[in-house]
Formats: structure tokens, C-alpha cells, sequence
């Protein structure tokens, strides 16, 4: 069935069966990207809207990681053995946009006489799933930006008082630190989403021309002439001279672990650690988050919404149709953003949800003091052209190349410069294959 050719008579006829056989559930299944803590309160949203109505089961199941609900998603779709709804993380959002093979969320719920008010979600978040029309085709779901994350007994032992607002200042803090002692004043974990796309969404810079893709899909990487190229001579410089300690899986503890356990000083992360930060601390130390720094001389602007959506992929029956529509409706409530926010640390991603935390003074003590932060990153400017979001094809793979490149040049192989320029060069290449794919085609 071709989405774009649903009828109000099929939906109708739909509607009318499901009456008639209403001591049947009917069964739809959410394939999700998250795991750990995170998964198991995807979980429990699942089984809130299975025990909140009679009509419909959603079986949700783990995918163990976002490209793996992704990847499992389209092996899934050739073999006519897809889920209903797919959770599927901000990088896939072009590839899934240029196939066409999904429900606008937008159509659905009007298809379904189902009432959203779209403008109350936060246009930072929404703009990202939307087309240029600004018809959302996923429902954002759960949605962070980056923090960075202090321990502020070290501040006080090294005598640092103020949070860094500017790069240069935390290179000072990090001195500082190293001084007074703490042998890791930054827990580092190589990142293309904190390091290049949010550190581009801040400073005002493109990631790739036509404004990171959104206007046409003959793009072609930038990120090798812009200021993104300091930065990382300037975290391997930090590396370098041991003001900063990498610290992956692959060493031991990661960057985020490594300062819940108080070794590292700071490091940057999703909001959507807050939660798990606070259990792994325990009280054992104070710490609080802050904005990702901007280099003096920049107007900072707003970050951008990370995280992923929810997409409803085409190929099914209209009352599979009908009970997603009723589970995204159901997440949309303020009641569905207070239970998700309260147990994770992601952001509502509505101002209705929102107003409600703040009336209720969600955020004014721990342990959920400081996620509003992450918020005012997101609306810290109204979004522009730059920083509205990405929209690049093949963009989990350019992330690789990103990964890729900066290891070897944090190892010594090649200079930063040598390293982005190969790392551009490669990405660009996807880009090419991606647009000679849909060669006549343009972006909704």
C-alpha cells in the first residue's frame, strides 16, 4: 500500500472492523535504538500505553544500539518482516527522508482525526524531522543536546569558581587544575556530535554548503576550513601536553564513567547522562553541567536537538496504522514527557510539557537541577540557517570518517589538517554516491 494513497474510506472501513472485533487486540511492533538504563524506560512507556487501553499491544523490542535499529530495520523492510515504528537516530534522518518508504507522522495523525499541536513543539527539535515545509515526518522523541559536566569539588581544591563560558577559559580551568594536582582535568571521548556538529551549531559555522545540506543535495563538506579546525589542533595539543586524558571503552572506563567515579574533571555528554551521572555519583561528590564553551569573539547560537525520533514505516495494515498513531499520541501528553524526563535525563520536547515541569519545580533541585540548561542551549538563539540542523545523506558513514581520521591524527600519524582533509575528501565521495542515487530528486 502506497502511503501517499490512503483513503478516509479504507481508514473508515478500518475503524469499523476494529469495533467489531474489539475484544482482539491489535498487535504492532517498535523496534528502538536505546539500551541500558535508557532502554529499559523505552520499555515502560511501552508498557504504560499497553496498560493504559484495550484495544491495541505495542511489543517493543531492543535493537541493542541506534544503528543496529536502523540497519535491522531496512534488512527487516526487503524481507516484508518490518516494524510498525522505528526509532531511528538524527543522523539517519536524510537517508530515511529520500527513501520515501514512511508515514508522514504529520498525515498520520490528521488521517486518524488525531489532534497535535504541532507548533508546541520547540523548533530547535522540530525543525530537525521536518521538511521544508515544516510537516514533521517523525515524532521527536527523545531529544538532548551536549552539557559540559563539572566536578565542582575539584574547581573549589584548584580555587576555579566561575563554569567556562569561552574555550580559552576552559584551557586556563584546565591548567589550573593540573596545578592544584588532578591528574585528569578532562575525560576526552573523540565525538563528531559535541566536537563538530554542535561545536559548528554554536559558533555559526557550516558543516557543509548549502546550509549543511538542506538546500540541495550537490553538498560538499567544509568543516577542513573552518574554526572546527582549531578546536581539534587544540584538543590534540590539550592531549599532548596531558591536559586532557582519552578516555574510551577501549582504555578502561569511558570519558563519562571515569568522571562519575571522580577520576576526570570534566567531560562532555548528552543530557540525557544526567540521570545516570547522578546514580553513579551517588552523592559522593558534587557536580553540576554547564553549556558547551564558544571561542572568544563568537555570538554564540543555539545548539541542536540530538537523540532520535520515532518513524512509522510504510507496508502496514491500516489498524497497525491507527494503534501508532494512538502510542505517539500517547507519548505526546505532558503526563508521557513528565514520566520520560523524570527517569532519563532528555528533554521535553514540547513547550506544554515543559511549562508543566517548570510550574511544578521539576528543575529547581536534584536530582533534575541543571537538565533545563540544556534547553536554554537549544532556544539560545533562534534557530537559522545554520543552525537548524543536518541534512546530509550517508551521514552515519561520514561520522565513521570523521572517527577515523581524528584517531590517527590524536595518535601522531598525520597533523589535524592532513586528517580532516582526508576525512572531508572520503565524506564527500558519500555525498556524491548519495546524490548521483536520487539524481533528479530533491529533498521534501
Amino acid at each position: 500500500m502506497k502511503l501517499g494513497f490512503i483513503s478516509v474510506t479504507a481508514i473508515t472501513a478500518a475503524l469499523c472492523a476494529s469495533s467489531a472485533f474489539a475484544q482482539e487486540e491489535v498487535k504492532f511492533e517498535y523496534w528502538y535504538g536505546l539500551s541500558g538504563q535508557l532502554g529499559k524506560v523505552v520499555q515502560q512507556t511501552c508498557d504504560r500505553f499497553n496498560a493504559s487501553q484495550d484495544e491495541y499491544e505495542i511489543s517493543c523490542i531492543g535493537q541493542n544500539g541506534y544503528a543496529n535499529a536502523v540497519q535491522n530495520s531496512i534488512a527487516a523492510f526487503r524481507a516484508k518482516q518490518h516494524p510498525t515504528v522505528v526509532q531511528a537516530y538524527d543522523a539517519g534522518t536524510a537517508d530515511l527522508m529520500m527513501s520515501g518508504e514512511f508515514y508522514p507522522v504529520h498525515q498520520m495523525m490528521t488521517d486518524f482525526g488525531i489532534e497535535i499541536d504541532w507548533d508546541d513543539y520547540f523548533p530547535g527539535i522540530a525543525n530537525y524531522y521536518a521538511s521544508s515545509k515544516g510537516d514533521l515526518f517523525s515524532m521527536p522523541f527523545n531529544s538532548s543536546t551536549p552539557m559540559l559536566y563539572i566536578n565542582k569539588e575539584h574547581y573549589a581544591a584548584a580555587g576555579l569558581q566561575a563554569f567556562p563560558e569561552t574555550w580559552e577559559q576552559f584551557e586556563e580551568n584546565l591548567k589550573a587544575l593540573k596545578t592544584a594536582g588532578q591528574e585528569c582535568a578532562y575525560g576526552y571521548a573523540p565525538s563528531t556530535w559535541i566536537d563538530l556538529e554542535q561545536f559548528s551549531m554554536a559558533h555559526g559555522v557550516p558543516i557543509a554548503s548549502n546550509n549543511n545540506g538542506y538546500d540541495g543535495l550537490d553538498s560538499e563538506y567544509l568543516y577542513n576550513t573552518t574554526i572546527h579546525v582549531k578546536h581539534m589542533e587544540n584538543i590534540k595539543r590539550w592531549y599532548d601536553e596531558s591536559l586532557l586524558e582519552i578516555r574510551t571503552t577501549q582504555g578502561g572506563l569511558n570519558s563519562r564513567d571515569s568522571f562519575a567515579q571522580g577520576e576526570c574533571s570534566h567531560y562532555f555528554g548528552s543530557i540525557a547522562s544526567h540521570a545516570a551521572v547522578g546514580k553513579l555519583v551517588d552523592g559522593k561528590f558534587e557536580w553540576d553541567v554547564a553549556m558547551i564553551p564558544v571561542y572568544e569573539g563568537t555570538e554564540r547560537k543555539n545548539t541542536v536537538v540530538g537523540g532520535a525520533s520515532l518513524w512509522v514505516l510504510s507496508g502496514k495494515t491500516d489498524e497497525e496504522y491507527k494503534g501508532a498513531a494512538e502510542y505517539l499520541k500517547f507519548l505526546a501528553t505532558p503526563e508521557s514527557e513528565e514520566f520520560w524526563s523524570t527517569n532519563t535525563g532528555y528533554i521535553p520536547v514540547t513547550k506544554t510539557g515543559f511549562d508543566a515541569l517548570v510550574a511544578k519545580g521539576f528543575y529547581e533541585s536534584a536530582p533534575y537541577k541543571g537538565r533545563e540548561i540544556a534547553l536554554q542551549s537549544l532556544t539560545y538563539t533562534e534557530p537559522g540557517p545554520l543552525t537548524r540542523g543536518i541534512r546530509l545523506g550517508g551521514f552515519i558513514q561520514a561520522r565513521s570518517e570523521w572517527a577515523n581520521e581524528v584517531q590517527a591524527a590524536l595518535q601522531g600519524d598525520k597533523t589535524m589538517q592532513e586528517a580532516l582533509d582526508t576525512a572531508v575528501e572520503r565524506s564527500n565521495a558519500i555525498l556524491n554516491k548519495f546524490a548521483r542515487t536520487y539524481r533528479g530528486k530533491e529533498l521534501p
